[in-house]
Protein backbone atom coordinates (compact mmCIF):
# COMPACT_ATOMS: atom_id res chain seq x y z
CA UNK A 1 0.00 0.00 0.00
CA UNK A 2 1.22 3.48 -0.88
CA UNK A 3 2.29 5.35 2.27
CA UNK A 4 3.18 9.01 2.08
CA UNK A 5 3.67 11.53 4.88
CA UNK A 6 3.57 8.68 7.37
CA UNK A 7 4.43 9.33 11.05
CA UNK A 8 4.76 13.11 10.62
CA UNK A 9 4.81 15.61 13.49
CA UNK A 10 3.97 18.96 11.88
CA UNK A 11 2.62 21.71 14.11
CA UNK A 12 -0.32 22.77 11.93
CA UNK A 13 -2.24 24.66 14.61
CA UNK A 14 0.73 26.93 15.22
CA UNK A 15 -0.13 28.98 12.11
CA UNK A 16 -3.82 29.49 12.86
CA UNK A 17 -3.54 33.28 13.27
CA UNK A 18 -1.87 33.70 9.87
CA UNK A 19 -4.38 31.34 8.25
CA UNK A 20 -7.39 33.16 9.71
CA UNK A 21 -5.94 36.51 8.66
CA UNK A 22 -5.60 35.29 5.07
CA UNK A 23 -9.09 33.84 4.91
CA UNK A 24 -10.67 36.97 6.43
CA UNK A 25 -8.86 39.11 3.84
CA UNK A 26 -10.08 36.83 1.03
CA UNK A 27 -13.68 36.92 2.23
CA UNK A 28 -13.55 40.72 2.66
CA UNK A 29 -12.19 41.10 -0.88
CA UNK A 30 -14.93 38.92 -2.33
CA UNK A 31 -17.78 40.58 -0.45
CA UNK A 32 -16.30 44.02 -1.19
CA UNK A 33 -16.51 43.16 -4.86
CA UNK A 34 -20.08 41.96 -4.26
CA UNK A 35 -20.98 45.35 -2.78
CA UNK A 36 -19.69 47.08 -5.91
CA UNK A 37 -21.50 44.79 -8.34
CA UNK A 38 -24.13 42.26 -7.36
CA UNK A 39 -24.30 38.53 -7.96
CA UNK A 40 -24.18 37.37 -11.57
CA UNK A 41 -27.31 35.23 -11.57
CA UNK A 42 -28.09 32.95 -14.48
CA UNK A 43 -31.40 33.14 -16.31
CA UNK A 44 -32.58 30.25 -14.13
CA UNK A 45 -32.80 32.75 -11.27
CA UNK A 46 -33.57 36.02 -13.05
CA UNK A 47 -35.74 34.82 -15.91
CA UNK A 48 -34.67 35.19 -19.53
CA UNK A 49 -33.81 33.25 -22.66
CA UNK A 50 -30.86 30.99 -23.44
CA UNK A 51 -30.16 29.67 -26.92
CA UNK A 52 -27.46 27.44 -28.32
CA UNK A 53 -26.75 28.47 -31.91
CA UNK A 54 -24.90 26.76 -34.75
CA UNK A 55 -23.79 28.65 -37.88
CA UNK A 56 -22.85 27.02 -41.16
CA UNK A 57 -19.54 28.88 -41.16
CA UNK A 58 -17.42 30.72 -38.61
CA UNK A 59 -18.84 34.11 -37.71
CA UNK A 60 -17.69 37.13 -35.76
CA UNK A 61 -19.60 37.44 -32.45
CA UNK A 62 -19.67 41.21 -33.00
CA UNK A 63 -22.07 40.68 -35.91
CA UNK A 64 -24.48 38.78 -33.66
CA UNK A 65 -24.27 41.48 -30.99
CA UNK A 66 -24.82 44.23 -33.52
CA UNK A 67 -27.98 42.55 -34.84
CA UNK A 68 -29.36 42.08 -31.34
CA UNK A 69 -28.49 45.64 -30.28
CA UNK A 70 -30.46 47.04 -33.21
CA UNK A 71 -33.48 45.03 -32.06
CA UNK A 72 -33.34 46.26 -28.46
CA UNK A 73 -31.46 43.34 -26.84
CA UNK A 74 -28.55 45.48 -25.71
CA UNK A 75 -27.65 43.35 -22.68
CA UNK A 76 -27.36 40.02 -24.50
CA UNK A 77 -24.43 37.79 -23.54
CA UNK A 78 -22.74 35.94 -26.40
CA UNK A 79 -20.21 33.21 -25.73
CA UNK A 80 -18.34 30.90 -28.09
CA UNK A 81 -19.31 27.30 -27.37
CA UNK A 82 -16.51 24.99 -28.45
CA UNK A 83 -15.92 26.26 -31.99
CA UNK A 84 -16.20 29.52 -34.00
CA UNK A 85 -19.48 28.19 -35.42
CA UNK A 86 -21.23 27.50 -32.10
CA UNK A 87 -22.42 30.08 -29.61
CA UNK A 88 -24.58 30.39 -26.51
CA UNK A 89 -26.83 33.42 -26.32
CA UNK A 90 -28.36 34.75 -23.09
CA UNK A 91 -30.93 37.54 -23.00
CA UNK A 92 -32.14 38.67 -19.59
CA UNK A 93 -32.51 42.47 -19.56
CA UNK A 94 -35.13 44.12 -17.37
CA UNK A 95 -37.46 44.99 -20.25
CA UNK A 96 -37.18 41.57 -21.85
CA UNK A 97 -37.74 39.71 -18.59
CA UNK A 98 -40.76 41.88 -17.85
CA UNK A 99 -42.11 41.07 -21.29
CA UNK A 100 -41.81 37.38 -20.45
CA UNK A 101 -44.47 37.79 -17.80
CA UNK A 102 -46.95 37.65 -20.69
CA UNK A 103 -45.38 34.45 -21.95
CA UNK A 104 -41.94 32.86 -21.67
CA UNK A 105 -41.80 32.22 -25.41
CA UNK A 106 -42.19 35.86 -26.44
CA UNK A 107 -38.55 36.87 -26.19
CA UNK A 108 -37.40 33.56 -27.66
CA UNK A 109 -39.49 34.12 -30.78
CA UNK A 110 -38.26 37.69 -31.14
CA UNK A 111 -34.63 36.55 -30.96
CA UNK A 112 -35.30 33.81 -33.54
CA UNK A 113 -36.83 36.38 -35.86
CA UNK A 114 -33.82 38.71 -35.53
CA UNK A 115 -31.29 35.92 -36.22
CA UNK A 116 -33.22 34.56 -39.19
CA UNK A 117 -33.70 37.95 -40.82
CA UNK A 118 -30.06 38.93 -40.30
CA UNK A 119 -28.19 35.72 -41.21
CA UNK A 120 -30.78 33.82 -43.25
CA UNK A 121 -32.80 30.75 -42.26
CA UNK A 122 -30.28 28.35 -43.83
CA UNK A 123 -27.19 29.84 -42.19
CA UNK A 124 -28.17 29.58 -38.51
CA UNK A 125 -29.91 26.87 -36.55
CA UNK A 126 -31.06 26.82 -32.95
CA UNK A 127 -29.93 23.63 -31.22
CA UNK A 128 -31.36 24.35 -27.78
CA UNK A 129 -33.71 26.90 -26.23
CA UNK A 130 -34.48 27.65 -22.59
CA UNK A 131 -37.04 30.32 -21.78
CA UNK A 132 -37.73 31.00 -18.11
CA UNK A 133 -40.23 33.56 -16.87
CA UNK A 134 -39.42 35.89 -13.93
CA UNK A 135 -41.82 34.09 -11.59
CA UNK A 136 -40.15 30.73 -12.23
CA UNK A 137 -36.72 32.31 -11.75
CA UNK A 138 -37.79 33.78 -8.42
CA UNK A 139 -39.11 30.40 -7.26
CA UNK A 140 -35.88 28.67 -8.25
CA UNK A 141 -33.82 31.25 -6.36
CA UNK A 142 -35.95 30.79 -3.26
CA UNK A 143 -35.78 27.00 -3.51
CA UNK A 144 -32.00 27.12 -3.86
CA UNK A 145 -31.75 29.17 -0.67
CA UNK A 146 -34.07 26.75 1.13
CA UNK A 147 -31.90 23.83 -0.03
CA UNK A 148 -28.78 25.44 1.46
CA UNK A 149 -30.54 26.22 4.76
CA UNK A 150 -31.95 22.69 4.98
CA UNK A 151 -28.48 21.27 4.45
CA UNK A 152 -27.34 23.30 7.44
CA UNK A 153 -30.21 22.07 9.61
CA UNK A 154 -29.56 18.44 8.67
CA UNK A 155 -25.86 18.98 9.37
CA UNK A 156 -26.66 20.32 12.84
CA UNK A 157 -28.90 17.34 13.60
CA UNK A 158 -26.24 14.89 12.41
CA UNK A 159 -23.49 16.54 14.42
CA UNK A 160 -25.69 16.68 17.54
CA UNK A 161 -26.08 12.90 17.28
CA UNK A 162 -22.51 12.11 16.23
CA UNK A 163 -20.55 14.43 18.54
CA UNK A 164 -20.95 16.46 21.68
CA UNK A 165 -21.86 20.11 21.14
CA UNK A 166 -18.26 21.43 21.30
CA UNK A 167 -17.17 19.36 18.31
CA UNK A 168 -20.44 20.05 16.50
CA UNK A 169 -20.23 23.81 16.93
CA UNK A 170 -16.65 23.88 15.67
CA UNK A 171 -17.61 21.82 12.61
CA UNK A 172 -20.60 24.07 11.84
CA UNK A 173 -18.44 27.22 12.07
CA UNK A 174 -15.91 25.62 9.72
CA UNK A 175 -18.73 24.77 7.30
CA UNK A 176 -19.99 28.35 7.45
CA UNK A 177 -16.46 29.48 6.60
CA UNK A 178 -16.57 27.29 3.50
CA UNK A 179 -19.80 28.92 2.34
CA UNK A 180 -18.40 32.44 2.69
CA UNK A 181 -15.08 31.66 1.01
CA UNK A 182 -16.79 29.83 -1.86
CA UNK A 183 -19.21 32.71 -2.43
CA UNK A 184 -16.24 35.11 -2.44
CA UNK A 185 -14.46 32.87 -4.96
CA UNK A 186 -17.54 32.74 -7.23
CA UNK A 187 -17.75 36.54 -7.19
CA UNK A 188 -14.03 37.12 -7.79
CA UNK A 189 -14.06 34.62 -10.66
CA UNK A 190 -17.22 36.23 -12.10
CA UNK A 191 -18.88 32.83 -12.31
CA UNK A 192 -22.55 32.75 -13.22
CA UNK A 193 -24.64 31.57 -10.28
CA UNK A 194 -26.90 28.83 -11.60
CA UNK A 195 -28.48 25.67 -10.25
CA UNK A 196 -25.28 23.88 -11.25
CA UNK A 197 -23.23 26.20 -9.02
CA UNK A 198 -25.71 25.68 -6.15
CA UNK A 199 -25.30 21.92 -6.58
CA UNK A 200 -21.51 22.36 -6.47
CA UNK A 201 -21.81 24.46 -3.30
CA UNK A 202 -23.88 21.77 -1.56
CA UNK A 203 -21.34 19.15 -2.66
CA UNK A 204 -18.50 21.24 -1.25
CA UNK A 205 -20.30 21.50 2.11
CA UNK A 206 -20.65 17.74 2.35
CA UNK A 207 -17.07 17.16 1.26
CA UNK A 208 -15.65 19.65 3.76
CA UNK A 209 -17.81 18.35 6.61
CA UNK A 210 -16.64 14.81 5.94
CA UNK A 211 -13.01 15.93 6.16
CA UNK A 212 -13.65 17.69 9.48
CA UNK A 213 -15.47 14.67 10.90
CA UNK A 214 -12.56 12.37 10.01
CA UNK A 215 -10.15 14.57 11.97
CA UNK A 216 -12.54 14.99 14.91
CA UNK A 217 -13.13 11.25 15.03
CA UNK A 218 -9.40 10.73 15.42
CA UNK A 219 -9.26 13.42 18.12
CA UNK A 220 -12.05 11.66 20.01
CA UNK A 221 -10.26 8.31 19.71
CA UNK A 222 -7.01 9.81 20.99
CA UNK A 223 -8.80 11.43 23.92
CA UNK A 224 -10.29 8.08 24.90
CA UNK A 225 -6.79 6.60 25.09
CA UNK A 226 -6.14 8.82 28.09
CA UNK A 227 -2.93 10.34 26.79
CA UNK A 228 -1.35 12.89 29.12
CA UNK A 229 -1.07 15.65 26.57
CA UNK A 230 -2.86 18.91 25.86
CA UNK A 231 -5.81 19.16 23.49
CA UNK A 232 -3.54 21.32 21.34
CA UNK A 233 -1.11 18.41 20.92
CA UNK A 234 -3.95 15.92 20.48
CA UNK A 235 -5.38 18.03 17.66
CA UNK A 236 -2.01 18.22 15.90
CA UNK A 237 -1.54 14.46 16.35
CA UNK A 238 -4.95 13.75 14.81
CA UNK A 239 -4.23 15.96 11.79
CA UNK A 240 -0.87 14.27 11.25
CA UNK A 241 -2.38 10.80 11.63
CA UNK A 242 -5.04 11.54 8.97
CA UNK A 243 -2.62 13.39 6.70
CA UNK A 244 -1.83 10.43 4.36
CA UNK A 245 -5.55 9.71 3.92
CA UNK A 246 -6.29 13.39 3.32
CA UNK A 247 -3.57 13.83 0.69
CA UNK A 248 -4.60 10.74 -1.29
CA UNK A 249 -8.31 11.62 -1.13
CA UNK A 250 -7.87 15.27 -2.08
CA UNK A 251 -5.36 14.50 -4.85
CA UNK A 252 -7.62 11.97 -6.58
CA UNK A 253 -10.70 14.19 -6.20
CA UNK A 254 -8.78 17.20 -7.52
CA UNK A 255 -7.52 15.19 -10.51
CA UNK A 256 -11.07 14.16 -11.46
CA UNK A 257 -12.33 17.71 -11.00
CA UNK A 258 -9.46 19.12 -13.05
CA UNK A 259 -10.37 16.73 -15.87
CA UNK A 260 -13.93 18.10 -15.79
CA UNK A 261 -12.60 21.65 -15.81
CA UNK A 262 -10.38 21.07 -18.85
CA UNK A 263 -12.40 18.68 -20.98
CA UNK A 264 -16.08 18.65 -19.92
CA UNK A 265 -17.09 21.84 -21.75
CA UNK A 266 -18.64 25.16 -20.84
CA UNK A 267 -21.82 23.85 -19.24
CA UNK A 268 -20.07 21.90 -16.48
CA UNK A 269 -17.09 24.27 -16.07
CA UNK A 270 -18.60 26.46 -13.27
CA UNK A 271 -19.34 23.28 -11.30
CA UNK A 272 -15.73 22.14 -11.74
CA UNK A 273 -14.34 25.53 -10.67
CA UNK A 274 -16.40 25.57 -7.48
CA UNK A 275 -15.54 21.95 -6.68
CA UNK A 276 -11.81 22.51 -7.24
CA UNK A 277 -11.83 25.51 -4.94
CA UNK A 278 -14.00 23.61 -2.47
CA UNK A 279 -11.32 20.94 -2.08
CA UNK A 280 -8.83 23.62 -1.07
CA UNK A 281 -11.09 25.60 1.26
CA UNK A 282 -12.56 22.44 2.79
CA UNK A 283 -9.12 21.12 3.71
CA UNK A 284 -8.11 24.56 4.99
CA UNK A 285 -11.15 24.93 7.24
CA UNK A 286 -10.83 21.41 8.67
CA UNK A 287 -7.35 22.27 9.95
CA UNK A 288 -7.20 26.01 10.56
CA UNK A 289 -10.82 26.83 11.43
CA UNK A 290 -12.38 23.76 13.07
CA UNK A 291 -9.28 22.94 15.13
CA UNK A 292 -8.61 26.39 16.63
CA UNK A 293 -12.34 26.94 17.26
CA UNK A 294 -12.53 23.65 19.16
CA UNK A 295 -9.51 24.68 21.25
CA UNK A 296 -11.11 28.05 22.03
CA UNK A 297 -14.41 26.43 23.04
CA UNK A 298 -12.58 23.94 25.25
CA UNK A 299 -10.70 26.70 27.04
CA UNK A 300 -13.86 28.82 27.38
CA UNK A 301 -16.17 26.00 28.51
CA UNK A 302 -14.03 23.19 29.98
CA UNK A 303 -15.80 19.91 30.55
CA UNK A 304 -14.10 18.65 33.72
CA UNK A 305 -10.89 18.67 35.71
CA UNK A 306 -9.07 16.93 32.87
CA UNK A 307 -10.16 19.69 30.53
CA UNK A 308 -8.83 22.20 33.05
CA UNK A 309 -5.46 20.47 32.81
CA UNK A 310 -5.66 20.70 29.00
CA UNK A 311 -6.46 24.37 29.33
CA UNK A 312 -3.38 25.01 31.48
CA UNK A 313 -1.06 22.94 29.29
CA UNK A 314 -2.37 24.37 26.01
CA UNK A 315 -1.57 27.91 27.16
CA UNK A 316 1.94 26.94 28.27
CA UNK A 317 5.04 27.34 26.14
CA UNK A 318 6.08 24.50 23.79
CA UNK A 319 9.09 23.80 26.05
CA UNK A 320 6.96 23.31 29.12
CA UNK A 321 4.60 21.01 27.21
CA UNK A 322 7.34 18.82 25.81
CA UNK A 323 9.49 18.66 28.94
CA UNK A 324 7.20 18.24 31.94
CA UNK A 325 9.89 16.51 34.05
CA UNK A 326 12.26 19.45 33.62
CA UNK A 327 9.53 21.91 34.67
CA UNK A 328 8.82 19.79 37.79
CA UNK A 329 12.50 19.67 38.71
CA UNK A 330 12.73 23.44 38.38
CA UNK A 331 9.80 23.97 40.73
Amino acid sequence: MLRIFHDTHYDFIRWWRVAIGLTVAFIALGFGSLAIKGVNYSIEFTGGTLKQLHFQKAIDPALIRSALDRSGFSDAEIQEFGSPQDFTLRVRGAQEVAAQAAGAELVSKRVDSVLTSTFGPNNVSVLRTEAIGPRVGSELRRNALIAILLSFVITLIYLAIRFEWRFGLAAVIATGHDIFTTLAFVKLMHLEVSLTVVAALLTVLGYSLNDTIVIFDRVREDLRKGRKESLYDTMNTAINETLPRSILTHATTAAATLALLLFAGEVIRPFAWVMLFGIVTGTFSSIYIAGPVLLWIERKYPRNATAQAWKASSTATPTSRTKPSQATATR
